[in-house]
């Protein structure tokens, strides 16, 4: 039998009082004694009044039911009885009976007191009763909260259905019609089923996985069983496998519930995806479409000689606008690599400086202030990500505080963790008009822009992918990526990664 462990509610019903074995003994005892003491009481005092004689042997049969129950005030009945017709009917001190009525009264009082003595004890019955029902009641809704409380899943609800009933294994199947089925046991081994079956969850070890292995199988429903292995049964247990029985469909129908709500939340997820991803394509990516086309259209025209700067300005234009289609697809397909899980960083020891410059290629160097300290241990990343990761950074400081300078510094040291392994940081400054403490979550979702009403001005470009990209890349190395207010006004973007060991987080290892 297992020992009791965590999973155990400990469901040993409270004790009910009722009619035991000592009381019944002790009413015995009360009817053999007290009716003959009634008649030495009257007959010392002489008092001979047969019918309030009568009224105290009923009275001693009554107070006898109510301690020992059904049978010894039978006992005290029929004693009572037989004393009342020796000792106060007339002929006294003969069984014989003078006065038929006096036959009729005693056979009253024997009828009335075996009755009493009968409803007392099918009230002290169904008193026992109600109690074990009550304490059942009570120990079956405990049971049910500790199970709304736990995962939900079906692994610790037999863990607990093994606990409470004492077995030393439960598997629970399913039907499947004629298709045989399987799983894998929690220790690695492929268990069968029976055909027709399929096992849904166990618990213990070498759990019953055919009805023939099983000894105890408990019929859910047409669709579930369970097979419980250990020792037998007793009638408050088969009275609580019932309720776990119907237990099992609700954790079934709770995670079916589950699995439909992470279903829809996927579906309006890809709803809002494709909505973006369309929203995106009919105007941002249209936008350098139509301008590239308009300057080739213009330069093919051979009836207008422009002037060579005009020439230069067409040829930007287009440029210009390749590089904006370039990268928007570029966003487009990181985020679809990070959406389907399918990103794998190559670490390594990077310094923050070492992807500077292709990082900000493009980036109007008036507008920055490289204040990295030299000689800043490495940190461990994949080149191409962090270098995505520093450009959308700095696109998105340029972009939405053009009157500031964006000022990059890094810094390493104490206080400066991941978990428990020391980090250095990226910081990203600028003090443009900054964004609120709400919205600063809602920036890093795709397709999110702040001053959507300016983009849609042409103000400003872009999909809203940078940001989240950029956080998605950091994290998949093992960093974090975090916005906070400048002092003095703007917004600081923190990027954060481990320091290089040598080792990286996926196995790969170097120098």
């Amino acid at each position: 039998m297992p020992a009791p462990d965590e999973n155990s509610l400990h469901l040993q019903l409270p004790p009910v009082s009722g009619i035991g074995r000592g009381r019944v003994a002790a009413g015995l005892v009360l009817a053999v004694l007290l009716p003959p003491a009634v008649e030495v009481l009257v007959t010392v005092a002489g008092y001979r009044n047969f019918s309030m004689i009568m009224l105290l042997q009923l009275a001693v049969a009554v107070a006898i039911a109510a301690i020992g129950g059904l049978w010894p005030a039978v006992v005290a009945a029929v004693l009572g009885s037989f004393l009342l017709n020796y000792f106060s009917a007339e002929p006294v001190g003969s069984l014989s009976i003078a006065d038929p009525s006096t036959l009729f009264t005693l056979v009253i009082f024997l009828a009335v007191a075996c009755g009493v003595a009968l409803a007392v004890g099918l009230a002290s019955r169904r008193a026992q009763e109600a109690a074990r029902s009550g304490a059942e009641a009570t120990a079956l809704s405990e049971l049910s909260l500790r199970i709304l409380r736990s995962d939900g899943s079906l692994e610790s609800f037999l863990d607990k259905v093994r606990a409470n009933l004492g077995m030393d294994a439960v598997t629970l199947l399913a039907s499947t019609g004629s298709t045989p089925g399987g799983m894998q046991s929690g220790g690695g081994t492929r268990l069968p089923a029976t055909p027709g079956w399929r096992v849904l969850a166990t618990s213990g070890p070498q759990p019953p996985v055919t009805h023939a292995a099983a000894d105890h199988a408990a019929v859910v429903d047409p669709q579930y069983t369970l097979l419980l292995r250990g020792g037998p049964l007793s009638a408050q247990h088969r009275r609580l496998l019932a309720a776990f029985g119907a237990y099992v469909v609700a954790v079934r129908e709770r995670q079916q519930l589950v699995r439909s709500r992470q279903d829809n939340l996927r579906l309006s997820e890809g709803n809002r995806m494709r909505t973006s991803i369309l929203r995106a394509v009919s105007h941002d990516l249209r936008t350098p479409l139509a301008g590239i086309k308009l300057a080739v259209s213009s330069l093919r025209q051979e009836d207008v000689q422009f002037a060579p700067e005009d020439e230069r300005e067409l040829l930007a234009t287009i440029e210009n606008y390749a590089d904006r289609l370039d990268h928007l697809v570029d966003n487009l397909l990181d985020m679809s690599r990070l959406t389907a899980d399918a990103v794998n960083p190559l670490l390594a020891g990077i310094s923050w400086a070492e992807v500077l410059p292709e990082a900000l290629r493009g980036v109007p160097r008036e507008r920055l202030r490289n204040e990295l300290p030299a000689n800043l241990p490495a940190v461990q990343a994949d080149a191409g990500m962090l270098e995505r990761v520093v450009a959308n950074i700095v696109e998105n400081a340029v972009k939405y505080a053009p009157g500031s300078d964006v000022v990059l510094t890094a810094r390493t040291g104490a206080g400066i963790t991941l978990g428990d392994r020391p980090a250095g940081e990226l910081r990203v400054v600028d003090h443009g008009r900054g964004v609120d403490i709400a919205e600063i979550l809602d920036m890093f979702r795709p397709f999110q822009r702040l001053s959507d009403s300016a983009a849609a001005t042409g103000t400003q470009s872009g999909i809203g992918l940078g940001l989240a990209v950029a956080k998605g890349f950091s994290e998949a190395m093992g960093g974090t990526l975090v916005a906070e207010p400048t002092p003095g006004g703007g917004l600081t973007m923190v990027v954060t990664l481990p320091l290089w060991t040598g080792y990286g987080s996926n196995g790969s290892g170097m120098q």
